[in-house]
């Protein structure tokens, strides 16, 4: 099991992620609407793909794949990754990590959309 460290964006991207979504149920909740939103859908997957990762950055349904455009935040050298939060969705979010700085650690460099 994976210990997870933040990068800054990422962790500010992924509270804003928590705080839309836990508007949208508190609204929700209040209008006595059953139907989940679409916001509280994304975090619901983001949050899942991060217990994936967590767990083992290799499960399949990740679909992990080394990514060349972003530069390891410890180590030049070393190779940054992309999980799938969601696949054949416009606008499909992605999770781009790292092994380290430790053993036993991956670094969540951004939460994204895809463009």
């Amino acid at each position: 099991m994976f210990e997870l460290v933040w990068l800054e964006g990422a962790n500010k991207k992924y509270e804003e992620l928590e705080l839309a979504a836990k508007k949208s149920l508190d609204n929700r909740e209040k209008n006595k609407k059953a139907k989940a939103s679409p916001v509280e859908g994304v975090f619901k997957q983001v949050d899942k793909c991060l217990e994936y990762l967590k767990n083992n950055p290799r499960h399949p349904g990740l679909k992990t794949h080394q990514f060349d455009s972003l530069v390891h935040p410890y180590d030049q050298k070393n190779k940054v990754f992309e999980a799938y939060v969601q696949n054949n969705t416009p606008g499909a979010y992605r999770i781009f990590f790292c092994y380290g700085p430790n053993k036993n650690q991956i670094t969540i460099i951004a939460i994204t959309p895809h463009p």
